[in-house]
């Protein structure tokens, strides 16, 4: 589900109510759990979608499985259900989690590799990464075993690819040429 204008609306709120009481990191990661939750969950998800549920029965379910949240996150539920916006609740906690990122200071590099991520690859791309930026750095690693090896590395609007399929592709290119 894409960013809406509302679901973004929702999250600056909930960062600025969460930085004001000193609870930012503590919601972030009733968010991450939330949004990690609902994604691995299909009948959470219809649960949450269904407009055939009740907003209360709603409110009491999600208040039930996140019930170590914080209060503000508890507070949010509450909000959804006065202003019938379940819908929205994937996509607050994932627009919470890039807000509360920039906020401080964490860019997220998407690297994409044949296999999955090690160690001593990690640093290496971190190593390249830091290159292009100055602020921390988390890593988001996708595999995707068509690039048959190396990395591409995504930063913002930047990319870098090191990959093996690159290196052919250009290679069949000054070829035929």
């Amino acid at each position: 589900m894409g960013m809406s204008r509302a679901s973004i609306r929702y999250a600056k709120a909930i960062l600025e109510m969460a930085q004001s009481n000193g609870a930012a990191d503590e919601v972030a990661g009733d968010m991450a759990l939330i949004a990690e939750t609902v994604q691995n969950n299909k009948e959470l998800e219809e649960f949450i979608m269904s407009p055939n549920i009740k907003g209360e029965v709603k409110e009491n379910a999600l208040k039930e499985i996140f019930a170590g949240s914080n209060t503000i996150t508890q507070g949010l539920f509450q909000l959804l259900k006065e202003n019938k916006r379940f819908i929205l609740l994937p996509a607050i906690a994932t627009s919470y989690k890039e807000l509360n990122d920039v906020a401080n200071g964490v860019q997220v590099a998407t690297v994409t590799t044949a296999i999955a991520i090690d160690a001593a690859l990690e640093a290496k791309v971190l190593a390249k990464i830091k290159e292009f930026s100055d602020k921390k750095i988390t890593l988001k690693n996708i595999v995707d075993p068509s690039i048959i090896g190396g990395f591409i590395i995504r930063l913002g609007d930047i990319q870098y690819n090191a990959s093996v399929a690159n290196r052919l592709t250009r290679l069949k290119r000054e070829l035929s040429n």
